[in-house]
């Protein structure tokens, strides 16, 4: 951002928006002297984690989404037919970014050495639901993501089905880690997703 070129053509830009927005009533976009572009994300970072701590003004902002993980209906295997598949709320629309939680009274099996598939899904309709929500029935309400397809292993525990808690957290990155915990937390998987990009 240092070349004056570059900063008179984004801010063309950032106005030619704000007409478009019908926002031209408002005046151009005024633009915050910066004389340490070299410095600036470094500053922003000791701000951030001093606002952390109490001494600064922090602007929260949360998860524009509801976030979920599909889980299988424990069911006989019938060929031919997909488990039904159930919507367990792990991130609840506004959960800010720092903070975790643990699915409360519910542990699942986890198949470890072997691959398996985690299918994550999100709502920006449904701001109702709260952390450990186990859904049945949504509808179009909510709309499945890119799968996760992972290997979690265990030295000597080839195929074997764990029980585990989940956790969440969403990172100051922008990130969602899901932590699938054994039930005498001696060991624990970690599963990251991205949830400041849209998913296809």
């Amino acid at each position: 951002m240092k070349a004056d070129v570059l900063r008179k053509r984004l801010v063309e830009v950032l106005n030619s928006w704000l007409t478009e927005a019908g926002f031209e009533g408002l005046g151009p976009a005024n633009v915050l002297e910066a004389p340490d572009l070299e410095h600036a994300v470094a500053r922003g970072a000791a701000y951030y984690g001093r606002a952390r701590r109490g001494q600064g003004v922090r602007i929260r902002s949360g998860a524009s989404r509801t976030y979920y993980v599909g889980i299988e209906s424990a069911m006989p295997a019938v060929p031919g037919m997909e488990a039904p598949l159930k919507a367990l709320c792990v991130v609840p629309f506004g959960m800010e970014e720092g903070t975790e939680a643990v699915v409360p009274d519910r542990e699942f099996g986890l198949v470890v050495g072997e691959p398996a598939e985690f299918r994550f899904l999100s709502s920006t309709i449904r701001k109702q639901d709260r952390f450990g929500d186990l859904l049945e029935n949504w509808g179009s309400d909510i709309e499945e993501l890119n799968p996760l397809e992972v290997t979690l292993t265990l030295e000597g525990q080839q195929g074997t089905v764990l029980p585990v808690r989940l956790e969440s957290r969403v990172t100051e990155i922008g990130t969602l880690e899901l932590w699938c915990a054994s039930r005498d937390g001696a060991n624990r998987w970690k599963l990251e997703l991205n949830i400041r990009e849209k998913s296809a």
